[in-house]
């Protein structure tokens, strides 16, 4: 229980990867924050469950991730309801595709506000509590399209380089404090987010969603298996305990491969 007594927000961890590493960090003992979209059903079993199963507790912020004024409210609102925000984990994020002379500009704007801006409000209102409390761990879910680009994802591709070098700047800005700052790069991880994709070329292609799927993952990633949330959530972990203390502006690649080609 490494993490035993400390507050961690993880944004969009109603499902996916972020509801991955909201429950590692839980069975650490680190107290949640969620946030995200979802059925309310859904979203109210998970704020049952979460002090029953690890012991810890947990709130919910329904801040929407495209609003600069909801995002610094959730880290506000975190600080006062849990005692402090320690732990940061900018995880929400939204994908759309098509070539850029087509990609509308309400879903440029909207993958940029959601993917991007949204990680610089909440580290932007996070870093002052974290330097007054002397310690402080965040993690921007990048992804291997933050190194890397893929056709008729101008967008997301523009978003996730934007987060890589924000790590950057802002590990730098604090590498003298207790506050560290890296970036997960993962491949191909089986979300809804990616599940859609797969069924949307699917039927483009006239294909089925089997197909799909190994022709996604044959396309770049040489081991032909998605990545596991909770391998993303079990590295998070460490960088958020003392062993992690020396990492700081890391871009990490969990991509089966992706990169070595």
């Amino acid at each position: 229980m490494a993490l035993t007594g400390k507050n961690a927000i993880v944004t969009g961890s109603t499902s996916g990867i972020g509801e991955a590493v909201a429950r590692t960090l839980a069975a650490q003992g680190c107290n949640i924050m969620l946030n995200g979209m979802g059925e309310k059903s859904v979203i109210d079993g998970l704020i049952a469950e979460f002090p029953k199963k690890y012991g810890i507790k947990t709130v919910y912020s329904g801040a929407d991730m495209s609003k600069p004024a909801e995002v610094k409210q959730m880290v506000a609102d975190c600080n006062a309801q849990l005692g402090s925000v320690d732990i940061l984990v900018n995880n929400a994020g939204i994908q759309f595709t098509a070539p850029v002379e087509e990609f509308p500009d309400e879903k440029w704007d909207a993958i940029i506000a959601i993917n991007l801006s949204a990680s610089f409000h909440a580290i932007k209102t996070a870093i002052p509590l974290m330097r007054k409390q002397g310690f402080g761990r965040i993690v921007n879910i990048a992804s291997v399209h933050g190194l890397v680009a893929s056709t008729n994802k101008a967008a997301y591709v523009a978003a996730k380089h934007g987060i890589v070098g924000l790590t950057k700047v802002v590990a730098l800005e604090n590498a003298q404090s207790n506050i560290t700052m890296n970036a997960i790069c993962p491949g191909w991880v089986h979300t809804p987010l990616v599940q859609k994709q797969i069924e949307d070329k699917a039927k483009e292609q006239g294909i089925s969603v089997e197909e799909s799927t190994a022709k996604l993952l044959g396309e770049k990633q040489p081991n032909k298996r998605f990545i596991k949330p909770e391998n993303i959530g079990a590295m998070i972990a460490f960088l958020c305990d003392e062993n992690g203390n020396s990492m700081t502006g890391e871009i990490i690649t969990m991509d089966g491969g992706w990169l070595a080609q």
